[in-house]
């Protein structure tokens, strides 16, 4: 059973009364809150997630919850419960969906050590991943939303996953974050493309989140291996320029973008090298996504790669 088989008021009553459990990729979540909003968002970008069954675990126990007192009603706030700890500060209340997401990352970096995480969005097409690790601002999220509406399967937009034991990246196709300009330019690229809410002057910006294609959650059980890795720049003017990196440099590189290279160690290291030795490494300057979309298709099929 997914989530859209729950009826809209039906999923409001469970998470007021004890929560919901849904599993996102190989984690299961118990979420609480009785914020009206942020469950309509819940509902609508989570809902081709299937529910837990009993007995399953829920790893991650979070509630979102509003304090008690005169915050309660003026400069009102949410605060995000992981288990009964508070590990943030308040964010305003208006804003309760995307510091939802912030705080899933967080639960994700910082307790799931049996994977090497990377800061990276992960697509796959052909039993092979292509990993974009970028800093914020990078156009990593538009390229990824781009990449899914042309025959990519989403992996992830924030945390690449990927395992000691074989090298594999495992599937976490949460909603994708779009800012700014971008909302517009996917909303122009791909019409079917299904986005929630608007949230305005958030760090970030204005902020959207795309749904996760049905295709991608009902797969999410199917690791993938990783093939190549790009490092995009969206720069304003700028031609389309790729460029190979070196292995030594795409090390460097994608152990800087990793929440948790340093604390594995010599696991870190030897997930990492193995992850450089498998995958052809780029950077990719543009400032068109047809273009950009454009030269990863030409990379795929110069050097396609091999499953091994």
């Amino acid at each position: 059973m997914i989530l859209d088989e729950v009826s809209s008021d039906a999923f409001r009553a469970r998470l007021r009364d004890g929560g919901v459990r849904w599993r996102v990729g190989p984690f299961g979540l118990r979420v609480a809150t009785r914020m009206e909003k942020l469950a309509g968002a819940l509902h609508f970008l989570y809902g081709d997630f299937p529910l837990l069954e009993d007995g399953e675990p829920a790893e991650f126990r979070i509630a979102m919850k509003t304090p008690i007192g005169w915050r309660r009603w003026w400069r009102r706030q949410v605060i995000f419960h992981f288990d009964d700890a508070r590990p943030f500060e308040p964010f305003p209340f208006r804003l309760a969906f995307p510091f939802f997401e912030w705080g899933l990352n967080w639960c994700v970096y910082e307790h799931a050590h049996e994977f090497l995480i990377v800061h990276a969005a992960v697509v796959e097409r052909g039993g092979r991943a292509l990993l974009m690790p970028a800093v914020p601002g990078s156009g990593k999220s538009t390229l990824c939303a781009g990449l899914v509406h042309r025959g990519w399967r989403l992996l992830s937009d924030e945390l690449a996953l990927i395992r000691h034991v074989d090298g594999s990246v495992v599937p976490i196709p949460r909603p994708v974050g779009l800012k700014e300009e971008s909302i517009d330019i996917i909303r122009a690229f791909a019409p079917v493309a299904r986005l929630g809410p608007l949230f305005t002057e958030t760090r970030k910006g204005t902020v959207a989140h795309l749904r996760p294609p049905a295709d991608a959650v009902r797969r999410m059980d199917e690791a993938a291996l990783p093939a190549w890795i790009v490092f995009p720049t969206y720069q304003a003017g700028a031609g389309l320029q790729v460029t190979p990196l070196e292995k030594a440099a795409a090390f460097i590189r994608t152990s800087n973008d990793s929440f948790n290279y340093k604390l594995l160690g010599e696991t870190g290291f030897t997930t990492l090298a193995d992850l450089i030795d498998r995958c052809a490494s780029y950077e990719l300057t543009h400032s068109s996504l047809d273009a950009a979309i454009g030269a990863i298709d030409e990379l795929v099929a110069a050097a396609p790669g091999e499953v091994n």
